[in-house]
C-alpha cells in the first residue's frame, strides 16, 4: 500500500498477517534462538517452542538488527513514503527501538521511532489505528497524535502459569518465584511505564484470571473498546476468558483471540495469557 506516511512495527505487536497486509503495516521480525537454532520468530512453531521450554532447552530472544530496519525503511521510501512512523515494544523489555533509531539516522526522510511502552496487541491495536489514520491521508503529526492517544489509553495485562520463565529472563526475583512455586500463586502483571509490575495475585488460575477480568472492566468503563486475549498454547482457557470479558465489558467494538508472539511466549512460558483493553 502506497501512502505519504508509512507505518512500521515489530513482530511482538501480534497483528495477524492478513490484517497487516491489508493495512499496509510493515512488520520487522525479532529473533528467537531455541537450542543452537536461530530464526525469525515467525519460523518457530508455538508447539515446538513450548515443548523445548518444558524440556529446559535454552531459549533466547534478540531484537532485529539495524539493517533489517534500514531496508524496511528504504523500501517504504521507494514506495512513495515522505515520512515513517516506526512503533515498537517497550524499550524496558527490548533494544528494538534502539536498532530502529540507528537505522533511521541513515535516512534523509523523517523517521519517528516510538517506544510504545507496551507489547502484544496492546501495541498492535494502536498501530492499526495509526495505519488507518495514515490511509485516510493524515500527516505524520496527525498519525502520531492518533497513536499517542491510543497508546496512553491502552492497558496490557499478563497472566503466567508459572513464574519460572520470567525468573529465567530476569523479569521477577528469585524470592518471588520461590514463593509463587510453594504456594501455587498465580500472578497478574500489568505493563506500567514500560515495565512489568504485579497487579495482583491469587491461588489458582481461575481466581487470578477473574482478577484480571475485574481490572479490565474497570479500565474499560463505559468507553467503546477493542479487547484481545493472546495465549501461549492454552486456547481453551483463552476462549473461556474471552467469554468472561464479553459478559463484563459493555461496549466491545472488536474482540480477537490470537496465539501470542513467540517472543513474548519465550519469556512468559507455556500457559501465559495476555489481555488487552484499548479504548477506541
Amino acid at each position: 500500500m502506497s501512502r505519504r506516511v508509512a507505518i512500521v512495527t515489530d513482530s511482538t505487536a501480534s497483528i495477524p498477517t492478513d490484517i497487516a497486509d491489508y493495512l499496509g503495516v510493515a512488520v520487522v521480525q525479532l529473533g528467537l534462538t531455541v537450542g543452537d537454532e536461530e530464526n525469525d520468530e515467525r519460523r518457530v512453531p508455538h508447539a515446538d517452542l513450548a515443548r523445548a521450554m518444558r524440556e529446559d532447552v535454552p531459549v533466547a530472544t534478540s531484537p532485529p538488527p539495524a539493517p533489517a530496519f534500514y531496508w524496511c525503511f528504504t523500501d517504504a521510501v521507494a514506495r512513495g513514503a515522505e515520512a515513517i512512523v516506526s512503533v515498537h515494544l517497550s524499550g524496558a523489555l527490548s533494544e528494538t527501538c534502539d536498532a530502529a533509531r540507528e537505522a533511521a539516522a541513515e535516512l534523509d526522510v523523517p523517521v519517528y521511532v516510538v517506544d510504545s511502552r507496551l507489547c502484544g496487541l496492546g501495541l498492535g491495536y494502536p498501530v492499526m489505528a495509526a495505519a488507518e489514520a495514515a490511509d485516510a491521508g493524515a500527516t505524520a503529526q496527525g498519525v502520531l497524535s492518533v497513536l499517542d492517544r491510543r497508546l496512553r489509553a491502552t492497558t496490557e495485562m499478563l497472566y503466567v502459569d508459572t513464574l519460572e520463565y520470567l525468573l529465567r529472563s530476569g523479569r521477577v526475583s528469585k524470592t518471588q518465584a520461590t514463593v509463587g512455586r510453594a504456594l501455587s500463586i498465580k500472578p497478574v502483571l500489568v505493563l506500567k511505564d514500560g515495565s512489568l509490575i504485579q497487579l495482583g495475585r491469587a491461588v489458582g488460575p481461575e481466581r487470578a484470571l477473574r482478577r484480571a477480568v475485574t481490572h479490565a472492566r474497570k479500565r474499560a468503563g463505559d468507553q467503546k473498546v477493542d479487547i484481545a486475549v493472546e495465549h501461549f498454547e492454552c486456547r481453551d482457557r483463552a476462549e473461556w476468558l474471552v467469554d468472561e470479558l464479553r459478559m463484563e465489558i459493555p461496549h466491545v467494538r472488536r474482540c480477537t483471540i490470537e496465539q501470542t508472539s513467540a517472543i513474548i511466549g519465550a519469556h512468559a512460558g507455556p500457559g501465559a495469557i495476555g489481555i488487552t483493553v484499548s479504548p477506541v
